[in-house]
C-alpha cells in the first residue's frame, strides 16, 4: 500500500489519487518513458499533462494590471494581532488592519479613537488572532461585519467592513483564552459564539490551584453581534477548542480536547475518545428568560451550566484529542477532525432533534460516518459540490473525499471516498475555500495555511516565513498554482466575493468611529471643517487644525512643557486617495487622517523647544513641504 492509500473498517483500499509525492515515486521507479504516469479518475497523467494542466489553472489565478480580484480574502495576522486583507486568487496584499496591535501608520493603539476602542485592553501590547468570521443574514455573507479573536488577551473585535476599521472589542469575563470563534448563521448574525479554551478556579483569586475540583471549569460564551456585549456563558465539561453553527439558527457545537481536565501533555491524551459538545441555543435563551442561572464575581453575564447531564448540552464522544469543527454548506453535517486520529466524525444535524428529545439514547446514535482519511486531520472545508477537503499535518497533504460516499462506506457500502490527496508545503492547519462558510459555496478557489516553508523561500535566517498556499479546485483535482510567504503565522482566512463588500471611498462626517471627537469639539465650540484654534484650559491643550493637501491649517501651535496636548486634524480634502497623516518628531506621535475623516491623539510635550510636525502619507507633489512646528516653552 502507497503513503497515499489507506484501507476502510473493510479492508478496502481507499484514495488511489495522483500526488506530487507519489508522481515523484512513480517516476523514479518507472524510469524516464512513462515517468510519472497515473491515473486520475480515468484518465492517464503523464508528466506533461500534468504540467499542462497545472500551468491552466495558474493561468486562471493570474490577475494582470488594472484588473480586479474575484474575491476578498481576510487573513488573521496570528500573532501580530492584526487582520490582513488579499486579494484572491492574486493573493495579493491590499491592507493590513489593525486590531490587537499597535501600528505607526495608522496610529491605532495610539490614537484617541482606537484607545476608546480599545477601552480597558489598551494596556496590552500584543494580540493573538485566529479566526476572522464575516456576518451573515440567512446563511450568506452581508459584509456588513468581520469577527475575530485574541486567544492571549481573552478578547473579541469587529470591524466594519464599509471603512475596513475595528469599531469595538470586547474583553470576554471569567475565562481565559478565546480560541475558537464562529457566528450564527441564520436568520442573521445574533450571536458571536466563543470558545474559552483554558479550564480556571472560579473564583481564580488565588483560593485554589486544581483545576480537577468541581468550582473549576471553561465556557462557551455568545456575544451579541450589534451591541458587542456579553449575551451568556455556559459552563462545560473539559475544555473547548473549536466551534460552529448550525444553518437554522437552533445548534452550535464545539471540540474538546481535554475532556481529562489534566495540566500536563500525557494527561490530555490520556482517554481514549473525548467529546463534541452540543449546544441547543433556545433551551439557553428559555433558561435565563425564566431567570434559570447565575453569575460569576463582579460580571453580571448570565451564566447557565451545561455540564454531563444538563439538557442545554450534549457530549458525543469522538476520537481522542479532535481540532476542527466545520460545518458543511448544505447545513447537513458538523464535522469534527481527529487530529490524533486518522479520522474525521462526521455528525448529522437532523438528528440532534432526536437526541435532545431522547428519541435517541446513545450520544453516537448521531454520528453517521467516521472516514479514514491520513494522519493528523486539523480542518475540514468544503466545494458545494458534496466533497470535503480535509488538512493532515503530519502528512502535509491535503485529502479531498466525498461525504456521501463516507458515510455509505461507514454502512458498509464499498466506496472509494478519498478522491485525492495533494502535499502540500508544510504541515498545513487550516484550509479554506472560497464561499465555503455560506449556502453559497462556490469551490473554486482553496486556500491552505501551511506553517513550515523551509526550502520554498529564500532563507530569511532562524525565523522563516509561513506558507499560504493557493489551489484551484474548480474541477475533478485539485492544482496547486501559488506559494506565498507570510510571516507570524497566519491563523486562518476567510474568502468572500468582491461584491459582497461595499466599502466607502471617503469617510462620512457623520460617521460614529469619531463621534467622540466631534462631540468634544462641539463643546469646545469648534467647527471642525474650518477651525484652526488652540484651546487651553489648565495645562490641557486642545489644537484642532484642518488639512488639505499641500498644507496643515496651522503652521504652528506653541505650548508649554508639560502641557498635555490632544491634537485633532480634519482632512478637508474630498477625493478618493488622498490621505494625511500627522506625525510630531521625538513624541512617538503618529495618525492617518483619510478624506473626511477627523482623528486626534494626546501625548505630554515634556521637551522645550522646537519639535517640527509633518504628513507622513503622500499625497501631493509638495507633500516633503506639507510641515508644521510645535514651540514648546520653557516650564
Amino acid at each position: 500500500m502507497t503513503h497515499d492509500q489507506f484501507n476502510d473498517d473493510n479492508g478496502n483500499a481507499q484514495g488511489e489519487g495522483l500526488t506530487r509525492r507519489g508522481f515523484l515515486g512513480a517516476g523514479t521507479l518507472g524510469g524516464a518513458a512513462l515517468a510519472g504516469a497515473a491515473t486520475l479518475g480515468g484518465v492517464v497523467m503523464t508528466r506533461e499533462t500534468w504540467a499542462s494542466s497545472v500551468k491552466e489553472a495558474m493561468a486562471k489565478a493570474h490577475v494582470g494590471p488594472g484588473e480586479l480580484d474575484e474575491y476578498y480574502g481576510f487573513w488573521s495576522g496570528g500573532h501580530s494581532g492584526e487582520v490582513r486583507v488579499l486579494g484572491v486568487p492574486s493573493m495579493r496584499e491590499l491592507l493590513r488592519i489593525p486590531v490587537f496591535n499597535v501600528d505607526s501608520a495608522t496610529g491605532w493603539g495610539l490614537t484617541d479613537e482606537s484607545k476608546q476602542v480599545l477601552g480597558d485592553s489598551a494596556r496590552y501590547l500584543n494580540g493573538d488572532s485566529h479566526h476572522p468570521h464575516i456576518s451573515m443574514t440567512d446563511g450568506r455573507y452581508d459584509g456588513k461585519y468581520l469577527f475575530i479573536n485574541d486567544k492571549a488577551n481573552s478578547r473579541v473585535a469587529r470591524v466594519r467592513l464599509d471603512i475596513m476599521k475595528c469599531d469595538r472589542i470586547l474583553t470576554v469575563p471569567n475565562v481565559q483564552a478565546i480560541h475558537g470563534l464562529r457566528l450564527q448563521k441564520v436568520p442573521h448574525t445574533k450571536y458571536v459564539f466563543a470558545n474559552a479554551e483554558f479550564i480556571i478556579p472560579h473564583p481564580n483569586d488565588g483560593s485554589s490551584f486544581d483545576i480537577q475540583d468541581d468550582g473549576s471549569y471553561t465556557m462557551f460564551n455568545a456575544i451579541d453581534a450589534e451591541r458587542m456585549e456579553m449575551a451568556f456563558q455556559v459552563i462545560v465539561d473539559g475544555n473547548l477548542d473549536n466551534t460552529d453553527a448550525d444553518y437554522t439558527g437552533k445548534y452550535a457545537a464545539s471540540t474538546c480536547y481535554n475532556s481529562e481536565k489534566a495540566t500536563d501533555l500525557g494527561g490530555m491524551m490520556r482517554n481514549e475518545r473525548d467529546w463534541v459538545v452540543v449546544f441547543n441555543i433556545p433551551r439557553i435563551e428559555a433558561a435565563i428568560k425564566a431567570g434559570k442561572f447565575t453569575t460569576l464575581g463582579d460580571s453580571k453575564v448570565p451564566v447557565v451550566d451545561g455540564r454531563h447531564g444538563s439538557d442545554l448540552t450534549r457530549y458525543i464522544p469522538v476520537p481522542k484529542n479532535p481540532h476542527g469543527l466545520n460545518t458543511s454548506p448544505d447545513g447537513k453535517y458538523f464535522i469534527a477532525n481527529g487530529k490524533l486520529s486518522p479520522t474525521c466524525t462526521i455528525i448529522e444535524i437532523a438528528r440532534l432533534d432526536d437526541l435532545f428529545g431522547g428519541k435517541l439514547k446513545k450520544p453516537r446514535d448521531v454520528v453517521v460516518g467516521e472516514p479514514e482519511l491520513g494522519l493528523g486531520p486539523l480542518h475540514t472545508t468544503f466545494d458545494g459540490r458534496g466533497n470535503a477537503y480535509t488538512t493532515l499535518f503530519i502528512d502535509s497533504q491535503v485529502a479531498k473525499w466525498n461525504i456521501e460516499e463516507a458515510i455509505r462506506a461507514y454502512q458498509g457500502e464499498k466506496t472509494n471516498y478519498i478522491k485525492q490527496k495533494l502535499d502540500v508545503h508544510y504541515q498545513p492547519g487550516h484550509n479554506h475555500a472560497s464561499l465555503t462558510e455560506s449556502r453559497d459555496a462556490d469551490g473554486k478557489w482553496l486556500v491552505v495555511l501551511s506553517k513550515f516553508s523551509k526550502d520554498r523561500f529564500l532563507p530569511t535566517g532562524p525565523l522563516h516565513p509561513e506558507n499560504d498556499q493557493l489551489i484551484d479546485i474548480s474541477g475533478e483535482e485539485m492544482k496547486l498554482v501559488h506559494d506565498g510567504p507570510t510571516f507570524a503565522e497566519p491563523h486562518d482566512c476567510i474568502l468572500v466575493r468582491r461584491d459582497q463588500i461595499k466599502t466607502k471611498k471617503i469617510w462620512e462626517r457623520n460617521d460614529p468611529f469619531f463621534a467622540a471627537t466631534v462631540a468634544r469639539a462641539k463643546k469646545d465650540g469648534i467647527t471642525l471643517e474650518q477651525d484652526n484654534k488652540v484651546i487651553r484650559e489648565g495645562n490641557k491643550v486642545r489644537v484642532y487644525m484642518t488639512s488639505m493637501a499641500p498644507a496643515y491649517g496651522l503652521a504652528e501651535f506653541k505650548v508649554k512643557q508639560g502641557d498635555e496636548v490632544t491634537v485633532t486634524i480634519t482632512n478637508i480634502d474630498r477625493i478618493e486617495d488622498v490621505s494625511h497623516g500627522f506625525v510630531l518628531t521625538n513624541h512617538g506621535v503618529s495618525m492617518e487622517i483619510s478624506p473626511q475623516q477627523t482623528s486626534s491623539i494626546t501625548f505630554i510635550a515634556d521637551k522645550p523647544g522646537v519639535h517640527w510636525y509633518y504628513c507622513s502619507w503622500f499625497c501631493h507633489a509638495l507633500h516633503m513641504e506639507m510641515v508644521g512646528r510645535m514651540l514648546v516653552e520653557k516650564a
